[in-house]
């Protein structure tokens, strides 16, 4: 089955997303929740907001499924678990699927399905995991006429930089990408690099393939809005932000912000006026 029909669900007109995660809860990690603690107000503030799509968890999916009206943002539903992300790493690490992904998928009506591609340091076990899940995603989604996102992780290691710390190094960053395209990814969400000005090289190795930036941790609102500025005139398809918006004291008037970068291309000196 053909893709396009979801794909046209997920990219606004002009071939542009802002995907606002909000799937963080599924991680076990405590220091995901902040921000997110009520979820049923977490998400009818950022689809107040507007935004293209909101990635969420099999259990949580409901949340914004359940909203009446046909203008809604998309479902990106995430497949995978895993505990990768700890400051300190347990004795055995995981990275699964769900059981009948695309049949949950389709029950919860997603435009889009999410899985991870991660690199960490001495960890091989994992990289393969991932590697194994996406097999197994990839001959489904292409079944159902779903668009797989890989989301291709590259992690610097726990021990000297705590958990969830990204490695910008683009020389890494690259080859992983195009590990992802070559598994068949449909869009990559990947990380920003040290080096902004380098993000083409992302944008040029995932070859005509659609790339969203993740947006990482927390930061102020000029350094958000200017990367994701820079990002986008790299060439850049859209972001996906998660607690750069649901951690922000105005969940709201910083979704409009950012839509108003990626689908406006508005300069972050115009975009900070409407977060106040």
């Amino acid at each position: 089955m053909s893709i396009e029909p979801r794909l046209h669900r997920l990219f606004a007109a002009d071939g542009k997303c802002f995907d606002v995660a909000i799937d963080h809860g599924f991680f076990g990690e405590p220091s995901f929740l902040s921000g997110i603690e009520d979820m049923p107000k977490a998400v009818q503030t950022v689809v107040a907001a507007n935004p293209d799509a909101v990635q969420l968890s099999v259990g949580q999916a409901g949340l914004l499924q359940q909203i009446a009206g046909k203008h809604k943002p998309a479902l990106v539903l995430r497949t995978d678990i895993a505990n990768v992300y700890g400051s300190v790493l347990p004795r055995a690490l995981f990275s699964e699927i769900i059981e009948a992904p695309l049949e949950q998928a389709i029950r919860l009506d997603a435009a889009c399905i999410v899985v991870n591609l991660f690199f960490l340091p001495n960890q091989p076990e994992v990289h393969l995991a991932c590697i194994r899940n996406i097999n197994k995603l990839k001959p489904l989604a292409e079944r159902y006429g779903f668009p797989l996102m890989i989301e291709p992780l590259v992690m610097q290691d726990n021990s000297q930089a705590g958990g969830y710390m990204v490695d910008g190094d683009i020389q890494k960053i690259v080859p992983l990408v195009r590990q992802a395209i070559e598994l068949g990814a449909d869009i990559i969400k990947a990380d920003p690099s040290d080096n902004l000005e380098d993000y083409h090289k992302v944008i040029e190795v995932a070859a005509g393939k659609p790339v969203l930036v993740r947006g990482g941790g927390r930061v102020d609102d000029r350094t958000i809005l200017d990367r994701t500025y820079t990002v986008m005139q790299q060439g850049a398809k859209g972001i996906v932000y998660g607690r750069n918006v649901v951690q922000h004291p105005n969940p709201s008037g910083m979704t409009k912000a950012l839509m108003s970068v990626v689908h406006e291309n508005a300069l972050p000196e115009d975009a900070l006026r409407l977060i106040s």
